[in-house]
């Protein structure tokens, strides 16, 4: 998904030069590899997991010391796009938008089921209006059922993809409004000298106040417009649940692993290797095994996967990350 996310961005860029990577320690090696293309000293490998807000200001950090005060757009790996041609043209037409001093611009996603694992956007529709960019009244962070029905009933609500298009310094003044001591740390960390970044990062990241870019800006900013992102064929793969749906569009079991054998049970997805999976009487679940740990969990709730790693974190098992 990696590599696909590097090639749906190809016609944006100028060269492999203009892509930045965060990722992790664990991962940075594989994702050299996918990524031989991108200037191994521009994928950056966070030493612990801050979430999106500190990961995202120290990419605008560094992108403002290498380029300047740029266009500079956030794109997660794990999003699914079926239609590269349209994803093209609201890239472009939000970077106009990011444009304008302080301005914040969000892709909005047309909801197409009342789905509580993501974040929604709020806009302010004039029909009047034949502007492309939307004003944004306010963010809600996963909603409940009935607050999410509602909204894909109420037509002003968008999905929030986590797909931002701003300049460097307009999300860095916003990270310096709300969220000034981690600001002052990544701007620290990015004035390093560059064979220095590791260590500083290891002294100075965990500092940093962990939170998501969603709750640390989006919800607080007045500057944010959303430019709705229609006909992608957009599907979050973040979770279990939403890999399901993209294997089995139909419906029906899915195995990425070894074989599986059902008696009154179906829609699950399994993915266990070197043995067979005996259901009975089970539908929509997840079964996911790893040498050391076995999920299971129903599809509906996959996205609570996260909340359970938050506690593993809080209760010093890393070891089963």
């Amino acid at each position: 998904m990696l590599e696909l996310t590097l090639e749906r961005l190809r016609p944006l860029l100028a060269s492999p030069e203009d892509i930045w990577i965060m990722t992790n320690r664990e991962l940075r090696p594989a994702v050299l590899r996918l990524a031989p293309q991108v200037p191994p000293a521009q994928i950056i490998a966070e030493p612990i997991g801050r979430n999106t807000a500190p990961a995202i200001g120290l990419g605008a950090e560094l992108i403002l010391r290498a380029r300047g005060d740029v266009n500079m757009g956030v794109f997660p790996s794990d999003a699914f796009i079926a239609r590269n041609d349209v994803f093209v043209d609201c890239v472009r037409l939000a970077v106009k938008e990011a444009q304008k001093p302080g301005k914040l611009v969000v892709l909005g996603i047309v909801p197409t089921r009342p789905e509580t694992g993501y974040g929604y956007i709020e806009v302010v529709h004039d029909p009047r209006s034949k502007a492309q960019a939307l004003r944004v009244r306010r963010f809600t962070e996963k909603p409940s059922l009935a607050q999410a029905k509602e909204f894909v009933e109420d037509g002003h609500y968008f999905w929030n993809a986590g797909m931002f298009i701003w300049r460097t310094s307009s999300v860095l003044e916003a990270l310096a409004e709300f969220l000034p001591a981690s600001a002052e740390i990544l701007r620290r960390i990015a004035e390093a000298p560059r064979s220095k970044l590791a260590a500083v990062l290891d002294r100075w990241y965990q500092e940093c106040e962990n939170i998501s870019i969603d709750y640390a800006v989006m919800e607080r900013s007045r500057s944010i417009v959303c430019v709705p992102a229609p006909n992608l064929g957009w599907n979050d793969v973040g979770s279990w649940g939403a890999l399901y749906d993209q294997l089995a569009p139909n419906g029906g079991t899915v195995s990425q692993g070894g074989p599986v054998v059902e008696l009154e049970s179906s829609n699950n997805f399994v993915q266990v290797e070197g043995k067979t999976v005996a259901l009975i009487g089970v539908t929509d679940l997840v079964v996911v095994e790893t040498p050391d740990a076995l999920l299971i969990v129903p599809r509906a709730k996959s996205q609570k996967v996260g909340k359970l790693v938050e506690q593993l974190e809080s209760e010093g098992r890393t070891r089963l990350l």
